[in-house]
């Protein structure tokens, strides 16, 4: 064979053309299987089915709604169950609250008016930036964190004044106006009045410091007590309730005034409960206002037929005792109300101390034991824990602190009650959740129709657990000390 060098060349560069196509297009015709890429699993959506709110004891969080996403749902797991049962009802809630005492009205007013209208606003409003105060306790005439004692019909040594013609609210016009500005804010507010002492004139003592009510005097100071009801109502100033004295037993304080069981029911079924009944005034009136460690004073007076009829129900305090003694008179006198009218804050105390320790008996523990109500003790005072009597607290801290014209700080006092106050308002009612270990709680429903839950982690250890609600439950988690407010429709 002869070959042409030519066309031999010729036939290379023609088959390299054709491998070169070859290779091109097979890299880019479809082919018969192409690989598939595995699928994308879309992310877990979780509904955010509970609002939390958080205050933890070493004050990294103050009442902070939290961002995690707490959706009910099936999956099991080995945590401990609170459960709440809104089927099972108990007391209905009154309100959550303070003492707004002379003394408070005095630093609160030292603020400008642009921070003074705001504060009352924080504490009294329903707004987002508000905790929703819904129950106050005022003095009749001074309390002790007053700066000086008075009472509305006070004489000079040896004058007596049976008609209560010097009777006058005058010493009291700057707590009577700030009330006004707190009832426009809470039309709705109730007011729990108490005095701390008689005028001296009606006492066996020349002192505001002390002594008993003379029996002589028992028609006229119920005289007294509906005077000062009638004139605060024409200043627009409802009183919802009040008791005949505050701590009775407690006669060291100033202003103070000793009463007994005995004398306190002969007062109220003999002069208070029909002087109340001729003025027609609906106005409750609500025994003993002392510590837990004496339940058989109230009952004592709900023992006394005569007196049964005018009695609302009893007022705690719990400087003593345990706050089971509440459900003691409850359960001896159910068709009768139990109430917590005062716990102090003192200025010695520690935040995560006063936390775990308020939550678990004044929130927690009055509600679970048929309070309808639950109130810290002063709304306000200044840096040096003032104003007060000559005699008078020195150690007790208010809610706020006011540190200037235009400044002031929230203590520890002020998140004890806006855990309660701020979720759960006027006509909640207390339902069922268990409670044990740890997880000091308390649940409620609202008028809207919410389950507010409130828990306390009481332990050393951060606790994780299930909120349980109607066969599925949301899984959350305290740390050691910290209150969780839980909000779900």
């Amino acid at each position: 064979m002869k070959f042409n060098l030519k066309n031999i060349i010729k036939a290379f560069f023609v088959m390299a053309a054709v491998m070169a196509q070859v290779k091109c297009s097979s890299s880019s015709d479809p082919v018969e299987n192409p690989p598939v890429d595995p699928p994308v699993t879309p992310p877990v959506v979780v509904a955010n089915d509970v609002d939390f709110w958080l205050t933890k004891g070493n004050q990294s969080a103050l009442l902070e709604k939290q961002t995690v996403k707490l959706g009910f749902g099936t999956t099991v797991n080995a945590y401990a169950n609170i459960e709440v049962n809104a089927a099972q009802k108990y007391q209905t809630v009154d309100g959550f609250g303070y003492t707004l005492t002379g003394g408070s009205v005095d630093v609160i007013n030292q603020l400008n008016a642009t921070k003074r209208t705001a504060l009352l606003q924080e504490l009294f409003g329903n707004g987002e930036n508000s905790i929703g105060v819904s129950y106050i306790r005022i003095s009749i005439g001074a309390s002790d964190l007053n700066a000086t004692p008075f009472t509305y019909n006070d004489l000079a040594t040896g004058e007596t004044d049976l008609n209560l013609d010097k009777f006058s609210l005058e010493k009291d016009k700057n707590l009577i106006a700030m009330l006004k500005e707190i009832l426009a804010i809470n039309p709705k507010i109730l007011i729990l009045a108490t005095p701390w002492s008689a005028p001296i004139w009606m006492k066996d003592v020349a002192s505001f410091k002390g002594g008993k009510l003379k029996t002589e005097y028992y028609d006229v100071y119920a005289k007294y007590f509906v005077k000062y009801i009638q004139q605060m109502k024409a200043e627009g100033i409802t009183i919802d309730a009040v008791t005949p004295q505050n701590e009775p037993l407690h006669d060291g304080n100033n202003p103070s005034m000793y009463m007994s069981a005995t004398d306190q029911a002969n007062f109220i079924k003999n002069s208070l409960g029909p002087a109340f009944k001729t003025a027609n005034l609906n106005v409750k009136i609500i025994a003993y206002d002392h510590n837990c460690d004496n339940p058989n004073y109230p009952k004592a007076i709900l023992a006394d037929a005569d007196a049964f009829p005018f009695v609302d129900g009893s007022a705690f305090h719990l400087y003593a005792g345990d706050i089971s003694a509440l459900t003691n008179v409850f359960n001896s006198y159910p068709t009768k109300n139990v109430y917590f009218t005062e716990q102090w804050t003192s200025s010695d105390g520690k935040f995560d101390g006063d936390l775990k320790w308020h939550l678990r008996n004044v929130i927690i523990g009055s509600m679970r034991n048929y309070s309808k109500n639950a109130l810290e003790w002063n709304v306000a005072n200044n840096a040096s824990f003032g104003p007060h009597t000559d005699g008078g607290c020195n150690m007790c801290k208010g809610a706020i602190t006011i540190t200037s014209g235009d400044s002031f700080e929230r203590n520890v006092a002020y998140y004890i009650i806006a855990h309660a106050s701020k979720f759960v308002p006027m006509g909640s009612t207390r339902i069922e959740s268990n409670s044990g270990g740890s997880l000091q709680n308390v649940a409620f429903i609202t008028p809207s129709g919410s389950k507010v839950l409130i828990v306390e982690n009481d332990g050393a250890a951060t606790e994780t657990f299930n909120i349980k609600f109607n066969g599925k439950w949301v899984t959350t988690s305290l740390e050691a000390g910290s209150v969780g407010t839980y909000i779900w429709k």
